[in-house]
């Protein structure tokens, strides 16, 4: 029903009764026929009844000055009452009960005779304390003998109301005392006190001698209904109702989640989710249907039975929606913990932003590990859920923490993009580290992998013990190009040659042109620009530069009237971002509608850049590989520069990934993709286009077996395995021991185990010892410092080392010390230093800083003969004068806040100082929390917290509660702490609608997402402090009783 169309009518209702003479019959109550019976009542009586209508037809008046016109609750109100045979029941009831109440106080009051009259008035003070009891112990009905029943099936509102008034005379005895409401009170008082005194405690003495009156039961139920309609709340009747439904929705789901078979795929009225979630995801994404594969999909077997599962699908085919409404189902109805695992810092923080509006909505937690950021282990929440969102290493530490603490349990959902990973070096060991630790931990969390199709999917189903489903959809239909010479062919598998001839490329080059753009790059842009969007996947960074200023250089003055207010606003903030320095390429070539991406970018250029191309201000891109692994920014056309990245021919897979954005669901009907092929690379590029995927092996082996040391490191520290018998067990459910007949020619699995058990004995990370039954493996305090700070083992060692020496000459008036302790050594060969700007930046050092570059192996003399050309001596080590380079890089970065001109004064692009700022903070969290391990390191524990903190952000200390929010950089947080708002609460308390017109270049969408950050941070925070006060108060759980302390005596 549409509810915007739909016509509401307000009955406006007095509260008066009227009068209904023709519904009037034998049954209807004397008093309601007009009987001369209440007549014969004494004049007292008649007094007391009026004055006792009358304040009830003020409580009524001012319970209606609440009601709302929107929400009568009774328009037919009369017609409750105009019931007669009802009410002469309910009186007939009444008459019956007082004549018995009255019959068994005159027989049980032993001082009054039983022919005395109750109401008689025997003088003006007992009038007055008989006129004060009678209204002081009215009763509200007959009903109130059930009064300890409980009445399930009042209204909401009617409890709530009943709540708040039983609270509200409870509050109000205990500000009264002993006082007493009485209609003394109300009146004149010309007597003294200690006539009051008298009569109050005359009423006191004789309380038991009275019986109780009670009202009307018409009375009763007219007032009712109306204090109950008209009851204000600070919650509307809609939404009261709305979480109602909702709450319903969420315990049906429980319910069948609890009894899930086969024979039910359908568990609720959306996926087994509340209805409210399919309406956020249409108000927060505009998603109003799913593709048929992704219904198909979440209705399987294995998805409804919580096994397992991989699912592959092309690049933009919806993949993560799926993976996203798995997440909610267990968040909401198991109340479960979920792990989502992606590979990027920026896809993190992406998803962090588009989720945290979901969680407001639905009470459950979003948190972000990324970078520096996240708590090991986690902040244990008892009242909600959470959702860790994590980067591929800081999900490895979160397991890691949540099996030290007990709580994998927890962990109802493990989820993992990019699945295919696993076979990528490193980062792919870390991941299968990851979900074999899940897999023989935990038997009743599930994991949920997406990946791209792969020649070898059997192998990861053996692994996780999964099943696979397969689906070719694509929402846009893409054809495949390539461009040999002035000819556009098509990719056909089919064909013999791979390629049909499509079209000849018309486009008319003056002989300079053909020279500075010989793959005719500018007519296949041209074709689409700047109606349509182009992404260029360029071989390197400054090919990207290049090929983008090239097609400036061609393009019609039009392209500059293409949107130019808005293109005038990216330029504004990308000058911003720079504190008033800009990158001259961007600023030629932005005009046009065309820009760069590639990691040379700050992170605040690149989320500038990404969101003008996605809003359509920018048309091109030209960009290097990264991207299409990275944020999804789709196009209608995307144009492969060349077969290569840097000197590496093409994998299918990075290929599939590129073209893949070509294409973009609800705007374009197809997508076009143009590899350009030089003529010696066609036959290469034959194979690229017609090849099976790739297949995906472990990297436990990669570098030596690194992985499997690590692994076996950790699963010895946690407890895990003990023996290597325990250890051979656990690496049998690994995906190296599915492939172990590829992978392990030379030395079987069993021989590689002891072989790294032995390697990590000489190291110092564990010991090994016999008990008479076999061989006991236990960790040491440096190797359960290793693996809790993730300190790559190559490098534990040195990083010992490193911090023993530091500590015996620590300088604590300048950063410069704690920022060389924890420069990435991984940095260190990335980087020549200049020795003549090395040289200069030297000799800035206070004396101080000096002998603290001496000590660690860096005296002045060094690198002023290393400036001046002249030859050192043999023995120094060049690692520690080159990692001290980068130490004055973060140092004077700290000092000055602004990239643009550090990377000016040493000459670097700004691109790899974000990556080492990005590289030293990740770094310095490892190395704080392999100092907590460690006794003799306990001063850096204070210094290093406060250090990441600072390398995290960079900025002044004032901007940094504000850059703690997802996607709030250097340039908005300035903009807010301007406006005003300074603070998170600032921020989460900030109506989206203001500061959208208070903030230039917000839009309103944005401003949104960030509001919803804040308030989830802000909630993140207050729950943390509120675990920490309940852990603090709550009562320990081997307490001694009294008992135990009476034995001990």
């Amino acid at each position: 029903m549409n509810a915007e169309k739909q016509e509401i009518k307000v009955r406006r209702v007095s509260t008066r009764k009227r009068t209904r003479d023709s519904l009037r019959s034998l049954l209807t109550p004397a008093r309601k026929r007009g009987s001369t019976s209440l007549r014969q009542c004494s004049d007292s009586i008649q007094t007391w009844v009026i004055s006792t209508a009358m304040a009830d037809v003020k409580a009524a008046e001012v319970c209606y000055q609440y009601c709302s016109d929107s929400e009568d609750l009774f328009g037919d109100y009369d017609s409750i009452l105009g019931d007669s045979s009802l009410l002469a029941k309910l009186d007939s009831a009444e008459q019956n009960e007082r004549q018995r109440d009255h019959h068994c106080a005159a027989n049980s009051d032993p001082v009054n005779p039983p022919e005395a009259n109750f109401t008689a008035l025997h003088s003006s003070g007992d009038g007055l304390l008989k006129q004060a009891y009678d209204d002081d112990n009215l009763t509200d009905s007959i009903l109130d003998d059930l009064r300890d029943e409980s009445f399930k099936d009042l209204p909401a509102t009617q409890c709530q109301f009943s709540e708040e008034a039983s609270e509200s005379a409870k509050r109000m005895k205990l500000l009264e005392g002993d006082k007493t409401s009485t209609p003394l009170r109300h009146s004149d008082r010309t007597g003294k006190d200690e006539t009051e005194r008298i009569i109050e405690d005359k009423a006191a003495r004789q309380t038991a001698s009275f019986p109780k009156a009670r009202r009307s039961m018409t009375d009763q139920l007219k007032k009712t209904m109306l204090c109950n309609a008209a009851a204000p709340s600070s919650v509307s009747r809609t939404v009261s109702l709305k979480e109602a439904v909702v709450t319903e929705e969420i315990s049906v789901a429980m319910q069948a989640m609890e009894t899930v078979s086969a024979e039910t795929p359908d568990l609720g009225p959306f996926f087994g989710l509340p209805t409210k979630v399919k309406d956020l995801f249409y108000k927060l994404r505009g998603i109003k249907n799913l593709y048929d594969w992704q219904e198909t999909c979440l209705n399987l077997n294995c998805v409804q039975e919580r096994r397992n599962l991989i699912y592959s699908l092309p690049t933009s085919g919806g993949k993560t929606l799926v993976a996203e409404i798995l997440i909610l189902r267990e968040l909401l109805c198991r109340k479960k913990d979920c792990l989502f695992i992606l590979p990027y810092i920026s896809l993190v923080q992406e998803k962090v932003r588009g989720l945290a509006s979901f969680g407001l909505e639905l009470d459950f937690m979003v948190e972000e590990y990324a970078g520096s950021k996240g708590r090991f282990p986690p902040v244990k929440r008892r009242n909600r859920s959470s959702l860790y969102i994590a980067t591929i290493e800081k999900a490895h530490s979160l397991i890691n923490s949540l099996i030290e603490t007990n709580r994998l349990d927890n962990l109802g959902l493990v989820v993992v993009d990019e699945l295919h990973m696993l076979g990528d070096g490193s980062r792919g060991s870390v991941i299968e580290m990851t979900l074999a630790k899940v897999l023989y931990m935990s038997k009743t969390t599930q994991i949920i992998g997406m990946s791209a199709t792969l020649g070898n999917i059997k192998d990861l189903q053996r692994f996780l013990r999964a099943e696979n489903y397969t689906n070719d959809f694509r929402p846009v239909e893409l054809r495949e190009y390539v461009k040999l010479k002035d000819s556009i062919y098509e990719v056909d598998p089919k064909e013999e040659e791979c390629f049909r001839f499509s079209r000849p490329l018309n486009f008319k080059y003056s002989s300079s042109m053909q020279k500075l753009d010989p793959d005719h790059i500018i007519a296949l842009v041209t074709e689409v620009i700047p109606k349509h969007s182009c992404l260029v996947f360029c071989p390197t960074k400054k090919n990207c530069e290049n090929v983008a200023g090239m097609i400036c250089k061609y393009l019609k003055a039009d392209f500059l009237q293409h949107k130019e207010a808005e293109k005038a606003i990216l330029l504004r903030e990308l000058k911003a971002s720079g504190n008033g320095s800009m990158c001259p390429v961007l600023q030629k070539i932005v005009p046009y509608g065309v820009a760069y991406h590639h990691s040379g970018l700050t992170n605040e250029e690149r989320k500038l850049v990404e969101a003008a191309y996605s809003d359509g201000v920018l048309c091109l891109l030209t960009c290097t590989s990264t991207l299409a692994a990275g944020i999804n920014l789709p196009a209608r056309r995307v144009i492969l520069r060349s077969p290569y990245v840097a000197t590496d021919f093409l994998k299918r897979s990075q290929y599939k990934q590129m073209v893949g954005r070509a294409g973009r669901a609800g705007i374009d009907s197809t997508g076009e993709s143009i590899l350009i092929l030089q003529e010696k690379d066609k036959n290469m590029a034959k194979k690229l286009v017609s090849a099976p995927m790739e297949t995906c092996y472990s990297n436990l082996m990669q570098d030596d077996g690194k992985g499997v040391l690590s692994l076996i490191l950790s699963l010895i520290g946690l407890n895990i395995t003990n023996s290597l018998e325990q250890v051979m067990d656990f690496l049998s459910g690994t995906l190296l021991s599915v492939q172990e007949r590829q992978l392990c020619l030379e030395k079987s699995l069993w021989e590689i185990i002891q072989e790294c058990v032995g390697l990590l004995k000489e190291k110092g990370l564990i010991t090994v010892s016999s008990d008479g039954h076999g061989q006991i493996l236990k960790v040491t305090k440096l190797g359960k410092a290793t693996y809790k700070g993730s300190v790559d083992l190559t490098y534990s060692d040195i990083l010992y080392n490193d911090l023993s020496k530091g500590l015996e000459s620590l300088m604590l008036n300048s950063y410069l010390h704690l920022i060389y302790l924890v420069t990435p050594y991984d940095m260190i060969s990335q980087c020549q230093p200049d020795w003549m700007i090395y040289f200069r930046q030297f000799n800035l050092l206070s004396a101080a800083e000096q002998r603290m570059a001496a000590a660690v192996g860096v005296p002045e003399s060094f690198v002023a003969r290393k400036a001046a050309g002249q030859t050192v001596r043999k023995n120094m080590d060049m690692m520690v004068a080159r990692r001290l380079y980068l130490a004055l890089v973060l140092f004077s970065l700290l000092r000055e806040t602004n990239l643009w001109c550090v990377a000016e004064k040493f000459q670097l692009s700004r691109g790899f100082i974000q990556t080492l700022l990005s590289s030293s903070s990740a770094f310095c969290s490892c190395v704080l929390h392999f100092t907590e391990e460690l006794e003799e390191f306990w001063p850096f524990k204070a210094l290093l917290a406060e250090l990441t903190r600072r390398l995290s952000y960079c900025v002044t200390a004032e901007l940094i509660p504000l850059m703690e929010v997802a996607g709030v950089m250097e340039s908005r947080a300035k903009q807010l702490y301007n406006a005003g708002y300074k603070t998170l609460a600032h921020v989460a308390n900030a109506d989206p609608s203001v500061l959208a017109k208070t903030i230039e270049n917000l839009y309103k969408k944005q401003a949104n997402q960030i509001v919803a950050s804040a308030k989830m941070l802000l909630n993140e925070k207050a729950a943390a402090l509120q675990e920490e006060v309940d852990e603090l108060l709550m009562m320990p759980s081997d307490l001694p009783s009294t008992t135990e302390m009476a034995v001990q005596n």
